[in-house]
């Protein structure tokens, strides 16, 4: 049955440090196209590849990847709030097709979601409910984490899984590409911090504030050039954008996680959600993707990207 496929870049600093208006209405016109072609596909189910970012999962269990059985958004930096409308019984399925395929996932009942998933769904179907979504967490910022191959076999998997319903299939990635925010680590982190990344789940309102206001500073600081954080790599990206649209995708599985944290900056594994998308795709035949936008953003402390692809066969016949 048919499948699109959305890739795109996430930031929460919309809103809260901008770069000029002209690169902020540019970034909004490529999301809207994106939300056009999405309201034309009209997916009947929705499967969002995202990262946390210490919201949802923490170290007193973190697993490398997890589908969501049912979900909830937790509405941090002023994305959307709120239940999605998970098929439980598909999502325990797409769980027990992946764990048949040697692919170790976990399966929560009570998930929590951050802007990392919240934003993808808000800029491509404009709220949380518009579509049945199956929301699936891939580790990008905790170590130890899984291999970019592992995020593709988990990909492979479920688009095997759904490659044999009859849905038209929606299928999303939403991180990366070359970044590092002030996301704290466990080794070297003070008691206090330690016992956030272990068990921080529901901060009080004064807690977020301040986590939030410490992500604006650090970011006007990244603009200004005065801050030790990895600096953007368009190169790296542009790179990247193009290994997907090759479709090679059996080469990521050369990349180390050592590398891309050298080249990309730490939080760059998030293109682990873009890999595991693709995969989806790529377990439907051959494909065709389009890069529709690269532009790397300071003020945003993103290599801001967007892309889109479909099954070959549909492409040809467009």
């Amino acid at each position: 049955m048919p499948i699109h496929l959305e890739c795109l870049s996430h930031t929460p600093l919309h809103g809260y440090f901008d770069p000029a208006d002209d690169v902020v209405a540019e970034v909004k016109r490529v999301q809207q196209a994106a939300r056009e072609r999405v309201r034309a596909f009209d997916p009947e189910l929705v499967v969002v590849f995202a990262p946390d970012h210490f919201n949802g999962f923490f170290y007193d269990v973190m697993p490398p990847f997890c589908i969501g059985a049912a979900a909830t958004a937790i509405g941090d930096f002023n994305s959307l709030a709120g239940t999605l409308p998970v098929p439980s019984e598909t999502a325990h399925r797409i769980t027990e097709h992946v764990l048949a395929a040697d692919i170790d996932v976990a399966l929560s009942y009570r998930m929590q979601v951050d802007h990392g998933c919240a934003y993808a769904l808000e800029v491509l179907t404009g709220a949380l409910d518009t579509y049945p979504v199956v929301p699936v967490f891939i580790n990008s910022v905790a170590p130890p984490m899984a291999t970019l191959r592992r995020s593709r076999l988990l990909g492979d998997a479920i688009g095997r899984f759904l490659a044999c319903t009859d849905k038209r299939v929606l299928v999303v990635g939403s991180g990366g590409i070359s970044h590092e925010p002030p996301v704290p680590e466990l080794i070297g982190a003070t008691e206090e911090v330690a016992e956030r990344l272990i068990a921080g789940r529901n901060p009080s309102p004064e807690s977020r504030a301040a986590r939030q206001a410490r992500t604006v500073a650090a970011a006007k600081a990244f603009t200004s050039g005065d801050s030790p954080m990895h600096p953007l790599n368009p190169q790296w990206d542009k790179a990247f954008l193009q290994l997907l649209t090759s479709g090679r995708l059996n080469a990521v599985d050369g990349m180390s996680n050592d590398a891309i944290t050298r080249d990309g900056g730490k939080s760059a594994h998030e293109i682990r959600t873009w890999v595991a998308a693709f995969a989806v795709l790529a377990a439907y035949g051959e494909y065709h993707a389009s890069v529709d936008y690269y532009r790397a953003i300071p003020e945003w402390i993103a290599g801001f990207a967007a892309m889109h692809a479909m099954p070959r066969s549909l492409a040809a016949a467009a």
